[in-house]
């Protein structure tokens, strides 16, 4: 098999750990509650060979999940309208909480009196070039929040997307269905974290990052939410 790389990804990297190749593997558009074991099955199974290690998209597993937020049940209040006047409301790692509805979210998860902390520490954090004040202290929840915004795909305007539930129980699972390892990853061109993994990966999060560092899979519309992983 052939590895194939997004546009303006490279396809091997050079980690502390070893060199790598990841192969960015494209999906049908995916809905709303459809099976990861399901789809695993049909789009990385027939490229994996044992000792490979799969990277799964937050996203991807929060919508199969039916884990999502439709944008007509949020109850904005005037405290988010006021706040998020203030804030960046989205750049190319994603929404930010100057979208009213994710300060919503934020306030729905914190309460009012905390964002609203969160809000006046992050102010006084760009006067001396602080950033992630906000973030930091209303939680990797509201950090995570993804969807609310149509740029990309026009459906995605329409609900929120919150992180997947039990990342870790997801990977188990996907190991234990599929027989391939597996993590969970919430990637950007900023910032990349580990949400999840099966019990029988060996790298820790630190090192996982490094193979990722570039964000393989991609923040516009690639429809590649799996990325096997090789090692050389």
């Amino acid at each position: 098999m052939e590895f194939t790389a997004n546009k303006n990804k490279s396809i091997s990297i050079e980690t502390s750990t070893g060199d790598y190749d990841r192969c960015a593997i494209q999906t049908h558009f995916v809905q709303i509650g459809e099976d990861y074991i399901e789809l695993v099955k049909r789009y990385v199974k027939p490229l994996w060979q044992e000792g490979d290690l799969l990277a799964v998209a937050e996203k991807i597993v929060s919508l199969c999940q039916n884990n999502v937020i439709p944008k007509k049940d949020v109850k904005v209040t005037k405290l988010a309208k006021f706040l998020s006047r203030f804030a960046t409301q989205h750049n190319s790692a994603g929404i930010g909480v100057g979208d009213v509805y994710k300060m919503q979210y934020a306030i729905d998860i914190n309460g009012g009196a905390k964002v609203f902390l969160a809000a006046v520490c992050a102010g006084f954090g760009k006067l001396v070039g602080k950033k992630g004040i906000f973030y930091d202290m209303v939680g990797e929840e509201v950090r995570g929040l993804d969807g609310f915004y149509p740029d990309v795909f026009p459906i995605y305007g329409e609900f929120g997307i919150p992180l997947p539930k039990n990342p870790n129980g997801v990977c188990n699972e996907i190991k234990e269905k599929t027989g391939i390892s597996c993590i969970i990853i919430d990637a950007n061109d900023f910032t990349r974290d580990i949400l999840g993994k099966s019990d029988d990966v060996t790298l820790n999060d630190e090192q996982l990052c490094e193979i990722i560092r570039d964000n393989p899979a991609g923040q516009d519309d690639q429809c590649t939410p799996f990325i096997l992983i090789r090692k050389k």
